[in-house]
């Protein structure tokens, strides 16, 4: 039993050498010749009739345009002439009552407030308002609403009118009237 095993480990380097050398036989058998199909195809294409290849599109040459802007604003300049502005604010006397407490609705954006309703008792109209903390508040004529200081001015059955006061950027204020719409 021994005598077998050891010529059994003898043999290992000769069936190497066997499997090496029938390898490329059994691989030539694997591959064929036959590529008849793709000389078909390729001669096929050659046959086709040849096209004329399209032009290329004409190029259109760049018109240049001088911008002649000498007669409008120039953008970097203030909307409002210093000493127009320095006069303003000293003609005008207008600014918002800082000393006032403020009101509710006056920590939100007019753009963030919804006109919801409105009821009418004894004479007065109240506006119902929502606001994002999606609370209902009811409004009348002089109550403030807004980041703007706006007071209502007055309340119909489809808007409410504002006043508000703004910053007009160089240092004073100006007046603009705002609407709030009925939300649908």
């Amino acid at each position: 039993m021994t005598n077998e095993i050891k010529t059994h480990s003898q043999n290992p380097i000769s069936a190497i050498a066997v499997l090496c050398l029938c390898l490329p036989v059994f691989l030539t058998s694997c591959t064929s010749d036959n590529t008849s199909d793709l000389r078909e195809f390729v001669d096929s294409v050659k046959a086709r009739p040849k096209k004329r290849i399209k032009p290329l599109p004409e190029i259109v040459p760049y018109e240049t345009y001088l911008y002649q802007v000498s007669h409008l604003r120039d953008p970097f300049t203030p909307f409002v002439a210093q000493e127009e502005a320095s006069l303003e604010i000293q003609d005008s006397g207008l600014h918002p009552n800082l000393d006032r407490k403020r009101e509710e609705l006056e920590q939100y954006s007019l753009d963030s407030l919804s006109f919801v309703g409105h009821i009418e008792k004894n004479g007065k109209t109240w506006a119902l308002i929502t606001a994002p903390d999606k609370i209902i508040y009811r409004v009348l004529p002089g109550n403030h609403m807004g980041s703007n200081y706006g007071e209502i001015l007055t309340i119909t059955e489809d808007s409410i009118l504002l006043n508000e006061i703004i910053p007009n950027g160089v240092g004073g204020w100006t007046e603009r009237e705002a609407s709030l719409s009925l939300s649908e």
